[in-house]
């Protein structure tokens, strides 16, 4: 829904909002065009997260200081790492969503067959370059996104407070992870409409992009300034549950695997994407 709301052409705009997209996916295409692409994330994000714990976590260490700060630091190493699978893993997922936008599950031609198959016809008339579209975007995307990310979760945890005992500290690690991963995305929300659309472009043959500056160009030109909040609503209810879950999961897992020389309070654990435990004297990796 979201991809679509970003692409979608301002001169016949299929959908109206974000909710109006939801009902006409599901009265078009069924409940299963709402998991169009589903897996490309599916198989890309467990390699995704690893990189980024792995990454932050050494950085942190090489930086030794915990300060919030270097949280930014290290996230922000993190995400600019990871994108080598997020860019590929995302233009499949939006090549995907995009297959048969506007049209009936039982007329819609399938291009691609899942995103394995998209990628793969992909690299077979483009090679690599073409696997890779949208890697500047995302890279201007993601390493001040990941960097924000860690440092409200950072910040939040510390002025929380939350301690193992008490009996507030999940709701606080939700609260913490929920509103990281929004001020994440209102960070970086106006490139990701541009990624987007640069990944979403040329499907069905026909290119309207030469580059970046160029689709930024055009785009406030069609839309004006308002072209980057398309989608920001579905973005901003999803970012909430999702971080919030991420986080707390993976705080307290740690906080309970590592009894012994874990974390004193939660301060800063790593969350989705991913802080070591803040009161160790020197971070560790995962």
């Amino acid at each position: 829904c979201i991809v679509r709301l970003q692409v979608q052409s301002v001169d016949k705009p299929l959908y109206r909002g974000t909710f109006h997209c939801f009902q006409s996916i599901i009265r078009q295409e069924s409940m299963f065009g709402l998991y169009k692409g589903i897996g490309s994330p599916m198989m890309g994000l467990t390699f995704i997260n690893a990189i980024v714990f792995g990454v932050q976590g050494n950085t942190m260490r090489m930086l030794s200081e915990d300060t919030p700060m270097n949280q930014f630091l290290a996230g922000a190493a993190a995400g600019a790492i990871q994108c080598v699978i997020c860019c590929p893993m995302e233009l499949a997922k939006t090549r995907m969503q995009m297959q048969g936008t506007g049209e009936k599950k039982s007329s819609s031609r399938k291009v691609y067959k899942n995103s394995l198959d998209c990628l793969a016809r992909i690299y077979q008339r483009q090679g690599l370059r073409g696997v890779n579209r949208g890697m500047v975007t995302t890279l201007i995307r993601e390493t001040p996104g990941f960097g924000v990310y860690f440092l409200a979760y950072d910040l939040l945890t510390r002025s929380l407070g939350c301690e193992p005992e008490d009996p507030y500290m999940i709701p606080k690690l939700l609260f913490a992870g929920g509103m990281s991963g929004i001020a994440s995305w209102l960070s970086t929300y106006p490139v990701d409409v541009i990624k987007s659309r640069l990944q979403a472009d040329g499907v069905g043959g026909n290119y309207q992009y030469s580059s970046i500056m160029d689709c930024t160009r055009k785009s406030i030109q069609r839309e004006g300034w308002r072209v980057f909040t398309r989608g920001l609503t579905s973005t901003l209810l999803r970012a909430f549950p999702v971080n919030a879950t991420t986080f707390a999961t993976v705080t307290l897992f740690l906080l309970y695997v590592r009894p012994d020389d874990g974390p004193k309070d939660c301060e800063a654990a790593p969350g989705p994407h991913h802080a070591p435990l803040q009161q160790q004297v020197q971070p560790s990796s995962l």
